[in-house]
């Protein structure tokens, strides 16, 4: 069995991985991974190896817990709001418009729900490998409760706050070296009632891609997709492939397999044939270019922070 490192790893390295190896594939049909057979390829106006803007996402979120030893949501937003002037090559149409709407970090995501009525989409669940991590050993109430925190910050919609929470709930189990797929009664019992049964039916067992009955972009089918991936696969490659074969939103299907694989099998089930090209570039952060190297620092720097984050709260709490 992999060690507790190891899957701190893979879950932030697996997801940069399934970002890059889906994001030549966007918006194409299903099976198109197959049929080509090309794997780390270039295309879509990206570089062999070369992750989106879910990964780049995610490292500004974990920078940001680094460097203010913990969640502050102010710093967070602004990096967001730096990244997206730096003209990122793909960036939600909503996560956009809640960047730049002149809107202060408390008060934009809201404001674009209550013109759009509907916030839903998955952008906040394709950045939280980083979080996920660092808020695992704070346990689950307190780790589910930073993902709707961080999620709040671009998406007004709770539905997109409950996903983000759930993923955060799985990943903490599997970091502790469980089966997260055994978990989920317990992580669904911890989301907000008014969600609970949506995501119960894309969750359960029973349930696969072909019964969604919205675009894999709505947090809903993109959680359920990624659970599905993982429950019908056996391994880190195979659950990433899976979740890129769907079609679709490949990317961020991919990146949230990635985070479960990874959080699951570890950084040792990640093929080297796709790490090696592995690069994130930051938009608004100069030439900055992270490696997965750059990405194994960054995910043990928050387990280790996280973890002593969770134990002076802990302290503070005993008195």
């Amino acid at each position: 069995m992999s060690s507790r490192l190891d899957r701190v790893v893979g879950a932030v390295v697996g997801a940069a991985v399934g970002d890059a190896l889906g994001a030549p594939y966007e918006f194409g049909e299903a099976g198109q991974l197959t049929v080509r057979g090309a794997e780390m390829c270039a295309g879509g106006g990206w570089e062999a190896g070369e992750a989106t803007d879910d990964t780049q996402m995610a490292v500004l979120v974990g920078e940001s817990l680094l460097e203010c030893r913990g969640l502050e949501l102010p710093d967070v937003f602004a990096r967001f709001q730096r990244w997206a002037a730096g003209e990122p090559k793909d960036i939600g149409l909503q996560t956009e418009d809640v960047l730049t709407n002149g809107a202060s970090w408390d008060s934009a995501a809201a404001l674009h729900f209550q013109i759009n009525a509907r916030a839903a989409g998955n952008g906040s669940l394709m950045r939280a490998s980083t979080s996920a991590v660092y808020f695992a050993p704070a346990g689950q109430a307190a780790s589910m409760e930073a993902a709707r925190r961080i999620a709040a910050l671009t998406h007004g919609d709770r539905a997109a706050w409950e996903g983000t929470a759930i993923l955060h709930g799985l990943v903490r189990v599997a970091l502790d070296g469980a089966d997260p797929l055994v978990a989920l009664p317990g992580v669904l019992a911890a989301v907000h009632p008014d969600h609970r049964e949506r995501y119960g039916c894309v969750l359960a067992p029973d349930w696969h891609p072909g019964l969604a009955t919205e675009f894999n972009g709505a947090v809903w089918p993109c959680l359920g997709s990624a659970v599905w991936a993982l429950r019908t696969t056996g391994g880190f490659a195979e659950a990433v492939r899976a979740a890129v074969d769907l079609g679709g939103d490949t990317d961020t299907v991919a990146a949230v397999t990635g985070t479960l694989a990874g959080a699951r099998y570890g950084r040792a089930a990640v093929p080297e044939e796709w790490t090696d090209p592995l690069h994130v570039p930051l938009p608004g952060y100069g030439d900055r270019v992270l490696n997965a190297d750059d990405l194994c620092v960054l995910a043990q720097r928050l387990a280790e922070a996280g973890s002593d984050a969770a134990k002076d709260a802990a302290k503070d709490a005993s008195g």
